[in-house]
């Protein structure tokens, strides 16, 4: 492992200890049209036997559980297995079992899972197209791999990596549609589909839940100031009722294997 990549993840480690209830109590987490887009695209049925990389606090897990045979949760977080495990309980799911594990190397068997699924994951990944690879592994043949995560227009990319990594130094890039769907061509996957939401987000709320260097909060609060009515971060910043807000642009791709 190279001291990068290393550095890298104790970055992860660190936010996302940190970030775990924070994360899991998040109400824009876990709003029912962005876990319905989810499962709806992903075709999930009870015939399915689900695999969730970086499963944070558990939230998509447990969505999928409430219809598969069967769902595996993995995160690098044991903070956020613990929110996954309180969130499993809460819900009374027996079918999920949880696992602590690296993304780009998957501790399953390839062909284990019928559906693979991963949310708000690959901007922090430095390979994003190595964990996508060991996604597709370890999914059967005829089965289906997902992601979904922020994808800015490609343009603006630069400058909304630059904001965020204002927030959270673990942002790695946050991958264009196009460059998100060159990945699964370069993991050998069929594309099949593509759906769209926004993820609105009240700005103070955000910067409370995170836990950026001293001074990049405000910086990151002036640069969204700036581009409301602009939008040369892909964002959709606006300002209502006093509070400044903005929209995440989230795809959810899904491939065949």
């Amino acid at each position: 492992m190279s001291n990068a990549i290393s550095e890298h993840e104790r970055q992860i480690l660190e936010q996302f200890t940190h970030q775990a209830e924070p994360f899991a109590l998040a109400a824009s987490h876990s709003t029912e049209d962005s876990l319905r887009t989810l499962l709806d695209t992903a075709g999930v049925n009870e015939k399915d036997e689900a695999l969730d990389v970086a499963c944070g606090p558990g939230i998509v897990a447990c969505a999928l559980a409430s219809v598969a045979r069967h769902v595996t949760g993995l995160d690098l977080v044991p903070a956020m297995l613990e929110q996954a495990r309180k969130l499993q309980s809460e819900k009374g799911l027996q079918n999920l079992t949880w696992q602590l594990g690296n993304v780009t190397s998957l501790p399953f068997d390839e062909q284990s899972f019928s559906l693979v699924v991963t949310r708000y994951s690959f901007h922090h990944l430095l390979d994003p197209g190595a964990a996508l690879r060991e996604m597709a592994r370890v999914a059967r043949r005829g089965g289906r791999v997902l992601v979904a995560d922020v994808t800015p227009e490609a343009s603006k990319s630069p400058a909304y990596d630059r904001l965020e990594t204002l927030r959270d130094p673990s942002h790695a890039h946050a991958l264009s549609l196009e460059e998100l769907k060159a990945l699964g061509a370069g993991a050998g996957l069929s594309y099949r589909s593509t759906a769209a939401y926004r993820l609105d987000v009240n700005v103070d709320e955000l910067l409370r839940d995170s836990f950026p260097a001293p001074g990049n909060a405000g910086r990151f609060r002036d640069l969204v100031r700036a581009d409301v009515g602009v939008n040369r971060l892909s964002i959709d910043a606006y300002e209502k009722e006093g509070a400044l807000r903005f929209r995440f642009p989230v795809s959810v791709v899904v491939w065949s294997k």
